[in-house]
């Protein structure tokens, strides 16, 4: 039987050629592809794959945050092989850890390399969520602490500092992102995507519409029955409700 195979990566040209390394090996089927974090969940999820190659650096959920979900959600996991710009003591991690990987530019000895050892890792035991769990919480440390935020603004696309993202709001399905220099889009499709990308300890969903910076909250302003606005400290001061759900969480925060 070959060995069933989704590929995803935000880039095209690292996709497109992965893809043609792939084909080019005996007894491999490519069942499916996709572009982020969201579409490998539900691709694996669809298709249950025998191994995936997941792109560690996608923007909104990344690398990561699959294999986070398909833990919580309790979706047999694949043999998963992530492509990697990562530096040789990381790379080092993955091969420890029985994870596979393959750095960019990808080698075709390589790409059959890494389907070898998911052969035989598939005819082995499988490894635990547990591992993979705790494979996710050590490669989580090594990520950059200054990561960016990708905006499209004025037919350009620029990467702005996250501590410099005031916050980040949807309406009808498009999610606007305001910074203190400049105002665009993301490619998110939801907070929740973008959420996975931000810093869980600076960033806060204050409403079911409004993601804030909490370092860039200037004023919390009383509102009527109990609530509060949040004033924030972008060029317009634009003020953003917290939803009666998020009020605890508010007062927790400041000690209202």
């Amino acid at each position: 039987m070959p060995l069933s195979v989704v590929i995803v990566d935000d880039e095209q040209l690292a996709l497109e050629e992965l893809s043609y390394l792939l084909k080019s090996v005996d007894d491999v089927e490519i069942v499916a592809q996709g572009h982020n974090g969201l579409e490998a969940v539900n691709l694996i999820k669809e298709h249950s794959p025998d191994v995936a190659f997941l792109d560690v650096q996608m923007p909104g959920l990344d690398g990561f945050g699959v294999i986070k979900k398909l833990v919580d959600r309790k979706i047999n996991l694949p043999q998963i092989v992530f492509a990697t710009a990562f530096d040789q003591y990381a790379v080092k991690a993955f091969e420890v850890n029985a994870v596979d990987y393959l750095l960019k530019p990808f080698d075709k000895k390589r790409v059959a390399q890494a389907l070898d050892r998911a052969r035989k890792k598939l005819q082995g035991a499988t490894p635990s969520s547990d591992k993979l769990d705790s494979l996710v919480k050590m490669l989580e440390s090594q990520r950059p602490q200054n990561s960016k935020v990708l905006l499209r603004s004025a037919g350009r696309l620029f990467l702005v500092d996250q501590k410099d993202v005031c916050f980040a709001s949807i309406e009808d399905g498009v999610i606007s992102v305001v910074a203190t220099s400049l105002e665009g889009q993301s490619n998110c499709r939801t907070l929740e995507e973008l959420l996975e990308g931000l810093d869980s300890d600076m960033f806060w969903r204050a409403h079911r519409s409004f993601v804030v910076n909490i370092n860039r909250i200037k004023e919390v302003v009383p509102w009527f029955k109990s609530s509060y606005q949040l004033r924030m400290d972008d060029r317009k001061q634009t003020e953003i409700p917290v939803s009666r759900a998020q009020t605890k969480r508010l007062r927790e925060l400041f000690g209202l």
